[in-house]
């Protein structure tokens, strides 16, 4: 049957999703809210129509007779998108905002993950600045201070002392550097190893694994600097051991999407734990309730099935009747930011080059625009991200950063080592 698909999101997790769904034989028409220039070349925007607008959502997906809504960004899941769609008999692809609460309160996360026995870092929640500072003042380890709710990625500080820590603790419990969402502070230990996304489709009890990606995110090369919403990713990781791998996923995506449901908040659309591979074993960093960004951009290259008969499976509660395939091709995604990002940065740059790449390289569009003149121009922090494919990480990687020489915008920042050590072999003496 086919399907008119409305998409909610404006980044490039929504262009990457939207170059996707253009591919499926069963799409009849795709309207994005609010979109961008790029989500542009698939469907038609309706960019007065924003992703915090749960009215103007509602309202839009009845008016085009949407048969399908696919929520992208975390913000309107965690305030309820689904739960408003589906009361007015609309189909939506994403988590209640009962469910969301898994990204949208890392203290909610902490309990589950307590009660259901997932391997995590030991933590303590406060609202109150004075005990959190008491608390990294006596504590004796290095800590993690994560603002309790969504703070576009960028809640969180790696300390390497308490003057940091405190310091942290300031900025979001006294300072409101992320509005409400620092009102409350998780304070976790530190961890150490390497990282991983492990993405899943899930419609509350069939999962589907996607293949293990890898995000950056602090913004200067060596992972200096302070943590943004990523500035490239890539997959596979050949150093992730199949075993841990296989590990991972029964042990903490399955088991979280059981407690979920035993909890009686069944999960349904994309879960993703991002895991770090300590010593003593793998361990959630964290959960994330929709798709990541960039790691869309590097995982959806290499789906093999058709997109749209996921999300659909997904959203009724069959996704046991659909097949999941995806290829062995290596892909490696470079974020081009605005000069400043992740602090204050300029927009309105025309952006040059962009037609130059290689056919099969995608320039999927996140803070982009077009100008009176119909030029495109810089319109947010992360810019651009360029994605190449290869037979391995190495070939993507050198693919990938060739085109990203070709596209210029005043300022550009990028990372040089996006991918770098994709195949050093596991050790536990990185630090996080």
């Amino acid at each position: 049957m086919a399907m008119n698909v409305l998409l909610v999101g404006s980044g490039a997790r929504e262009h990457a999703i939207a170059w996707r769904l253009s591919q499926s034989p069963r799409l009849a028409k795709l309207w994005i809210a609010s979109g961008n220039p790029g989500t542009a070349l698939f469907g038609e925007n309706v960019p007065e129509v924003r992703a915090t607008d749960l009215d103007g959502i509602v309202a839009l997906a009845q008016r085009v007779r949407a048969d399908l809504v696919v929520v992208g960004p975390e913000d309107p899941l965690a305030a309820g998108l689904v739960d408003r769609l589906e009361a007015a008999g609309i189909a939506a692809f994403g988590p209640s905002g009962a469910a969301a609460q898994l990204e949208a309160s890392k203290a909610f996360a902490k309990s589950l993950m307590r009660d259901a026995g997932i391997a995590t870092s030991s933590s303590m929640t406060f609202e109150d600045a004075e005990r959190a500072t008491a608390y990294v003042a006596d504590v004796g380890h290095l800590v993690v201070v994560k603002a309790d709710g969504l703070a576009a990625g960028k809640g969180v500080t790696v300390c390497d002392d308490v003057a940091q820590a405190e310091a942290a603790i300031d900025a979001a419990m006294r300072d409101r550097a992320f509005g409400a969402a620092g009102a409350r502070v998780v304070i976790e230990e530190r961890m150490f190893g390497r990282e991983t996304s492990a993405h899943a489709f899930t419609d509350g009890v069939t999962v589907r694994h996607m293949p293990f990606s890898c995000d950056h995110k602090p913004v200067f090369d060596g992972d200096h600097g302070p943590n943004t919403g990523g500035m490239g990713a890539y997959s596979p990781p050949s150093w992730l051991p199949d075993g841990v791998a296989d590990a991972i996923r029964r042990d903490v995506t399955e088991r979280t999407v059981r407690a979920m449901a035993d909890a009686g908040t069944p999960y349904r659309g994309v879960i993703y734990p991002g895991m770090m591979l300590t010593a003593d074993g793998p361990r959630v960093v964290e959960y994330n309730s929709r798709f990541g960004d960039p790691e869309t951009e590097v995982l959806l290259p290499r789906l093999r099935s058709d997109l749209l008969d996921i999300f659909d499976a997904v959203a009724h509660g069959r996704l046991a009747d659909v097949p999941v395939e995806w290829s062995d091709e290596a892909t490696v995604g470079v974020v081009m930011a605005a000069p400043g990002y992740p602090g204050p940065y300029a927009t309105g740059a025309p952006i040059e080059g962009v037609d130059d790449v290689d056919e099969d390289v995608q320039v999927f569009m996140a803070g982009t625009a077009t100008d009176a003149a119909g030029r495109l121009v810089t319109a947010g922090g992360r810019v651009l991200c360029v994605v190449a494919s290869g037979a391995t990480v190495v070939e993507a990687r050198e693919r990938a950063y060739d085109n990203v020489r070709r596209i210029s915008f005043e300022g550009a920042h990028y990372r040089t080592d996006i991918a770098a050590r994709a195949d050093e072999a596991l050790t536990t003496a990185v630090r996080r």
